[in-house]
């Protein structure tokens, strides 16, 4: 989601960086579930094993297992696709595990460096929803950030994809490396991750310049302390990579797979180191990999603009908007307001944070934009607000960041959004134009948002390189591969779905005209049936499908 920003130094294209919101799925989980919709969750929690950083001896299995399940309940695996010196850890077996009574769990262990397997190792967390009818096979699954749990989501299959798709399909969802329950980063205290989120983004003076390079420094160094081995290991290649060591374990030639927002740049790079391995493949809410750091933030604050006038234009059409009786002194509103909170935040109820700043109402409002059943929500925030109450700006916050008003969190999901996507190879980087300047182009094609996508970084402060980068996107070959893009989507703008069903040679491209962020599960049967068609039979929707 928003502009964390990437480290802003690139001369060439290279992964596409998140800005300063995560745009994954998971942000509105808190106020109504997952951001699919049809049908009640499988459960709400798990918590498999593993997940730490062991020492190289840690693989199990045998290179010469066969595909499929064991009579012990493990999985095992053909290795003869496995590239020279990671046999073991293709050939492993999963231990499946029962857990929170309706899933499996395990863990599958992988190299921290691709270039050095005999090195250290770290485990990724597994869950499966089994199929409920005759199964078909493994459906991947990851539902963005970077950060977001894909355990977390496989358990909300139910919530996220059709009672068919469930029939047919294991629904199998990992924690990428570094995230939740696969060896976390964890860069600061939940007091600290507070001021973190909470801090003066737009500072006016020397004195709150410096502070906010306290803030962000601080971050940054907690980040690398606390992960030195594993810090320049968190890649989206490196992810990509562990995709294909689990797609093995599982006993898959192929892969079929879903990825949402952050998670259709996973399904990209997988598809390009992999071509040959790619199934049926869905990427909803796409993210053109093409593009440079400050093309990505700018796109973002155009994406979060636009998606903000169709909340204004709603609130007022509906009447008795609290922003005001017509769409443009109702849009300057909410720049102005977030102008009094820099000046004098407002206190907030019941929650460890006692007043909400301009930092933490940016998120508050950016949440609602993902999802347009909150939108009522934030009317009712921004009435309360303007009688003098931030509570429940705060608790749209709070549902951002994983965040309980007691003050812990969830989910490490805000500081592995950016230990991996502040992470660039060292020949990428390049110096940018200065902050003003900017923060003054993006404000051009976002008034409300531009001066929060161009503002200083975390990653202005990340001291550690990554060790690979793709050099192409098309991924020749591969199967026929369905990209979805929602026209009116805030974190992923809808021409990130039209560049990126372009630069793949066998994309093909969904359009959703409506708003929220994604489509599959969440917008209308037309969308809903081309994809399941797809996933369900390999019927191959029309490209440049419109619904």
């Amino acid at each position: 989601m928003a502009t964390l920003h990437t480290r802003r130094r690139r001369d060439r294209p290279g992964a596409a960086r998140p800005s300063r919101l995560v745009p994954g799925l998971v942000a509105l989980s808190l106020l109504a579930g997952c951001s699919g919709g049809q049908g009640a969750p499988d459960a709400t929690s798990v918590e498999p094993s593993g997940g730490g950083v062991s020492s190289p001896d840690a693989t199990s299995g045998s290179p010469d297992g066969a595909a499929g399940e064991t009579s012990d309940g493990t999985s095992a695996s053909v290795a003869v696709d496995a590239p020279e010196g990671l046999e073991d850890f293709y050939g492993q077996e999963l231990g499946w595990t029962s857990c929170e009574s309706l899933f499996e769990c395990a863990t599958v262990t992988v190299p921290i460096d691709y270039a050095e397997p005999t090195g250290g190792t770290i485990e990724i967390a597994v869950l499966r929803a089994p199929a409920r009818g005759e199964g078909q096979g493994s459906l991947l699954v990851n539902p963005g950030g970077p950060g977001a749990s894909g355990v977390d989501y496989a358990m909300s299959a139910g919530a996220v994809f059709s009672e068919e798709v469930r029939r047919a399909y294991d629904v199998v969802g990992f924690d990428p490396r570094g995230v939740g329950r696969s060896a976390p980063v964890n860069c600061v205290s939940d007091a600290e991750l507070d001021v973190y989120l909470g801090h003066d983004t737009t500072p006016d003076d020397e004195a709150e310049r410096d502070r906010q390079e306290e803030v962000l420094r601080g971050f940054a160094e907690g980040c690398l302390e606390n992960a030195p081995d594993l810090a320049p290991h968190l890649s989206t290649v490196e992810a990509a990579r562990d995709m294909d060591v689990l797609r093995s374990a599982l006993g898959e030639e192929t892969v079929t797979y879903v990825g949402a927002s952050y998670g259709t740049y996973l399904g990209t790079i997988y598809a390009n180191l992999f071509p040959d391995r790619v199934g049926r493949f869905v990427l909803d809410g796409a993210m053109d990999p093409t593009l440079e750091g400050e093309e990505v933030g700018r796109g973002q604050a155009a994406g979060f603009e636009r998606a903000t006038r169709a909340y204004v234009e709603d609130c007022v059409a509906q009447g008795g908007c609290p922003l005001g009786s017509d769409v443009e002194s109702a849009m300057e509103r909410i720049p102005a307001f977030l102008d009094e909170l820099d000046a004098q935040p407002l206190p907030v109820q019941g929650d460890t944070v006692t007043e909400l700043t301009e930092g933490w109402a940016f998120y508050g409002i950016a949440v609602a934009m993902y999802d347009q059943t909150a939108w009522p929500i934030l009317s009712q925030a921004f009435e309360a607000a303007f009688a003098g109450n931030g509570t429940l700006l705060m608790f749209l916050a709070n549902a951002y960041a994983r965040r309980g008003s007691d003050g812990s969190y969830s989910s490490n999901m805000m500081e592995a959004f950016q230990a991996i996507g502040c992470l660039v190879p060292e020949s990428a980087e390049t110096e940018e134009k200065p902050v003003a300047e900017r923060v003054a182009e993006f404000s051009e094609v976002a008034p409300t948002w531009g001066r929060y996508f161009g503002a200083v970084s975390v990653c202005e402060y990340w001291e550690v390189n990554g060790s690979e980068e793709p050099e192409d996107y098309s991924a020749s070959g591969a199967a026929p591969i369905v990209v979805i893009g929602t026209t009116r989507d805030p974190a992923t703008p809808y021409e990130w779905a039209e560049g990126l069903a372009e630069v793949l040679e066998s994309g093909v491209l969904i359009s959703y005209d409506g708003d929220g962020h994604t489509a599959y599960g969440r917008s209308n049967d037309c969308v809903d049936d081309a994809v399941d068609a797809y996933l369900l039979e390999g019927t191959v929707p029309q490209d440049g499908l419109r619904c």
